[in-house]
């Protein structure tokens, strides 16, 4: 094993204003010859963070988009899992919204990700605070070429050296300003362009014929259980009528056009027309919801991360943004007590447990399964569910409760009104989920799997046409 020892002056540390001294800092200096190269901070001419937003902002459903790192994806815009705000947030941040122009780039997670917005589209779209945007003097530099240009090599070693932090990376403005940069000619920046086109067609071609999970989903649990989703959603467009005496037909006189609508009616006879149980008869532990949280509790040299909404939005654990807590505040939380049981019961997440979000119509009923072996506690917003997993397959559960028909469920039987809904444990507990032996379970697991399995060869197929991209930015770099 080789070991290779630099020695950095003194005057080179005191040249960035934070002092940098860690090795890839100077390691990206010895690789590429930045002296020659001009600065980013010469061509912009508008540099802005985005805004923070709470998990009360969320509405489903309306013309307000809040675009988080997850929504850039191979330097584009991914509307996909988006999240929606309601309209008093989106007035608020009103004249931070993205113009026509705009270059995104993101400065926490993966770090320089970046996409143009240069097509506008019909929402009003605000960034995380995880995002910046910049404008450009596209006279002498396209907002395309510069796009392409930062998924090159050197791009991609130049945000990993000044990118700071232990598990979420981020980065300072300054470094966006100070970004080295090479600009060709107009005409060169549009023979690279030119050239790049066909790769990002085919890059495009290729999201197209991927299929999303929950459409894999729907589709395996539709062929295996024969469920009629024909009718489904034709019930869903229908005018229905109702009465006074329907209010009764519930313990709470629910009145809702939601509740009162056939469908529901419609989904609870499919469901319960076959064996089926109760969810709360196959858990080891009670279904409860998680800890509450003040900011002075939070601390990232802590040994418990605190799973949020915001990091299940994805339908999966998200570990890049996960905020972690005091170790006093986790020794205080480890337990909850629960009415009506003599011992407390842990509030620590385990792998195979499925997480669901019971609030906000940007995501109630968005589920994750555990599949890392991560310390943490979960949050007040957040019904944890562990199953017996002799009579339940954990992964079978948390594909059935991406199906549309449990997704209609928590539609029907949510209460609260405009943005402020919620769905509790002692409701949930009470939804039917299919009894079917374990063999069969992972029957239809091992069926979603495989679809999903074939979207990862497109996605791989989209890394290598990216690597030819990546190849052909630094060879004109050299």
């Amino acid at each position: 094993m080789s070991v290779t020892i630099n020695n950095p002056q003194l005057s080179s540390i005191s040249k960035d204003m934070y002092l940098r001294m860690d090795v890839d800092y100077f390691l990206i200096q010895q690789k590429y010859d930045l002296t020659h190269m001009k600065k980013m901070r010469e061509y912009i001419t508008f540099l802005e963070s985005g805004k923070s937003i709470k998990a009360e902002d969320y509405e489903i459903g309306t013309d307000n988009i809040h675009i988080t790192v997850r929504n850039i994806d191979d330097s584009s815009l991914n509307l996909e899992n988006a999240i929606y705000i309601n309209d008093d947030k989106a007035d608020e941040l009103s004249k931070y919204r993205l113009q026509v122009g705009d270059i995104v780039i993101t400065i926490s997670s993966n770090c320089g990700n970046s996409f143009v917005y240069d097509e506008e589209l019909p929402f009003n779209m605000t960034l995380s605070h995880y995002l910046c945007r910049i404008r450009i003097k596209n006279d002498l530099l396209l907002e395309k070429y510069l796009i392409l240009f930062m998924q090159s090599s050197l791009c991609k070693d130049y945000f990993r050296s000044v990118e700071t932090g232990k598990t979420i990376k981020n980065l300072a403005q300054r470094y966006i300003y100070d970004m080295p940069i090479y600009v060709p000619t107009a005409k060169e920046q549009l023979e690279i362009i030119n050239k790049a086109t066909p790769i990002l067609f085919d890059i495009s071609n290729l999201k197209l014929a991927k299929k999303s999970i929950s459409s894999i989903v729907d589709k395996t649990f539709e062929e295996y259980f024969k469920y009629n989703y024909a009718k489904f959603d034709s019930l869903k467009e229908k005018m229905f009528y109702s009465s006074f005496l329907q209010c009764g037909n519930n313990v709470d006189a629910r009145f809702s056009a939601k509740f009162q609508r056939p469908t529901g009616e419609f989904v609870y006879h499919e469901l319960l027309n076959r064996p089926n149980k109760k969810i709360k008869h196959c858990l080891v532990l009670p279904m409860i919801t998680g800890q509450g949280i003040e900011t002075t509790d939070y601390d990232e040299s802590g040994n418990y991360a605190y799973v949020s909404m915001a990091d299940i939005s994805s339908w999966e654990l998200d570990l890049t943004d996960i905020k972690y807590v005091s170790n006093d505040y986790a020794i205080r939380k480890l337990t909850k007590k629960i009415k009506g049981l003599k011992t407390p019961v842990s509030t620590e997440i385990s792998v195979n447990d499925i997480v669901m979000m019971r609030s906000g119509e940007g995501g109630i009923g968005k589920v994750a399964i555990i599949k890392d072996d991560v310390k943490g506690i979960f949050c007040d917003f957040i019904i944890r569910m562990r199953f017996d997993e002799s009579v339940i397959n954990p992964e079978f559960a948390y594909f059935y409760f991406r199906s549309q028909y449990f997704q209609y469920l928590i539609e029907i039987n949510k209460k609260g009104l405009g943005n402020n809904t919620n769905i509790f444990p002692n409701q949930v507990q009470e939804f039917p989920i299919p009894d079917i032996p374990l063999s069969e379970q992972q029957k239809i697991v091992n069926m979603i799997n495989t679809e999903i399995y074939k979207q990862k060869e497109i996605e791989k197929q989209i890394d290598e046409k990216k690597n030819e991209i990546e190849k052909m930015i630094d060879k004109i770099l050299k």
